[in-house]
């Protein structure tokens, strides 16, 4: 059987989600939670959509919460007053008005100054949505999306955006792109290190049918490679599984997006009742995603009443505090079910966000092996705050934290186990499952 690394996902825009990674059918890693009113800093009177962990579909949201635990309002801390940056503005205007050679795009010039405002941040995550970008990132997260078909992340030390893998029959795949392609070039666009990911992919998407030319530089070529990919409409399954020898279940999970969790607990059931005496979860390149997606997830699996090493509270899963301190919010356990199966979750340096939940929740509460290698460290969650023309802000408003209190940001979630994938696998989009030794490695454990 083949460990198939084209499988789609990616990508990115929920708290979870993280890693800087992006498949190009997600806009971001940030979560999706439950809705409530959060008051603007600087409007005391004026409320907004606002999500915990992210994007939440607008018709799920509970109009009549209150703005409980809601970012507090704060006063503008920029160095100049508002008089000099009104002031300062018009006389950049005014020079660009009278001097600037080339044709003025007024409206990109408009949604470049919103974008510079988030920009000035210096958080990678926090990032502007215009009104269509916004609308697009809705329907990423039900697993449809027009792009090349691939995840991506950045490098957090270098700068760079390489590929993760390419998904399973897409135009990247074809094309013959390949894991840790570095991106040098989207048709015109020069990639520079101070590019965020967001930007990059916005580049890299678009129309069914639309072609995009890219330079990739791969590790042993002697040239920049090119290559010229039509986009396509690409299904996001997120799940897929299968009986391994022994009576081991396999489970691989892409992303979380919104029906992954039932097409978690359907594979869970599914292999249970083939037989399966134990279990492979594989994290490994996993993003992230929607927060209360993955919560679902490590709720069917742990103990409703069970506690976690270094846990105050039964069945906690995730935690969150805000800039003060504050806890913003608590998940635990709550549908009565669990499994009860020898486990263990695969994961890597690019299981991110979400997956580092999932991951944080098994190793806590000791009901599953990690194997692999240290995962990304995205420890923070972000918000999706719409605004009134319909585009969106997506703002870091919180940390989370794992069931045992740990606080994995920038840290990750070690494994019990540690392995490297081999070398000449780390290049190969597929791989059999006897040549996978992380894999192998998993199954060793579960043979203990």
């Amino acid at each position: 059987m083949k460990r198939d690394y084209n499988r789609s996902k990616g990508i990115i825009r929920r708290t979870g989600a993280g890693v800087l990674m992006m498949a190009f059918m997600l806009g971001s890693l940030s979560g999706c939670g439950v809705k409530t009113k959060a008051t603007s800093a600087g409007e005391k009177n004026e409320k907004f959509d606002f999500s915990l962990y992210g994007n939440e579909k607008e018709e799920q949201s509970k109009e009549d919460e209150t703005a409980t635990n809601s970012p507090t309002d704060s006063e503008s801390t920029f160095s100049e007053s508002s008089d000099e940056i009104v002031d300062k503005t018009a006389e950049i205007e005014k020079i660009i008005n009278n001097y600037f050679y080339f044709e003025k795009d007024d409206e990109k010039r408009e949604e470049s100054y919103f974008d510079g405002i988030m920009r000035g941040l210096d958080d990678p995550y926090s990032v502007y949505y215009t009104k269509e970008e916004y609308e697009q990132m809705m329907e990423d997260d039900k697993g449809v999306f027009e792009g090349i078909g691939a995840t991506l992340t950045k490098n957090r030390e270098k700068g760079t955006v390489y590929v993760v893998k390419p998904l399973k029959g897409s135009p990247a795949e074809k094309a013959g792109l390949l894991p840790g392609d570095v991106i040098v070039q989207v048709d015109d666009l020069e990639l520079t290190t101070d590019m965020e990911l967001d930007y990059v992919v916005d580049h890299i998407r678009g129309k069914e049918g639309s072609k995009v030319k890219m330079k990739i530089y791969r590790e042993g070529e002697e040239d920049f490679l090119d290559f010229t990919m039509t986009r396509a409409k690409i299904e996001n399954t997120s799940v897929e599984y299968e009986m391994l020898e022994n009576n081991v279940g396999y489970i691989q999970v892409e992303e979380f997006i919104e029906n992954t969790d039932e097409l978690f607990k359907n594979a869970v059931d599914d292999l249970q009742s083939q037989g399966a005496k134990s279990l492979v979860i594989d994290m490994r390149g996993n993003p992230g995603g929607l927060v209360t997606t993955v919560a679902k997830m490590a709720d069917y699996m742990i103990d409703d009443d069970a506690l976690a090493e270094g846990a105050e509270e039964k069945g906690i899963l995730i935690s969150t505090k805000n800039k003060d301190d504050v806890v913003m919010d608590k998940i635990v356990c709550s549908d009565g079910h669990s499994v009860d199966l020898p486990m263990v979750v695969l994961v890597d340096g690019n299981s991110a966000s979400s997956s580092e939940i999932f991951t944080g929740c098994m190793k806590d509460y000791g009901i599953a092996t990690i194997v692999g290698t240290t995962t990304y460290g995205k420890g923070i969650v972000q918000s999706i705050m719409k605004l009134k023309d319909g585009s969106a802000i997506k703002i870091t408003i919180a940390k989370y934290f794992l069931p045992g209190g740990e606080d994995i940001h920038k840290k990750g979630v070690e494994p019990d186990v540690e392995v490297e994938l081999d070398d000449e696998l780390k290049k190969k989009a597929t791989y059999e499952h006897d040549e996978d030794n992380q894999l192998q490695e998993a199954l060793k454990v579960l043979e203990k």
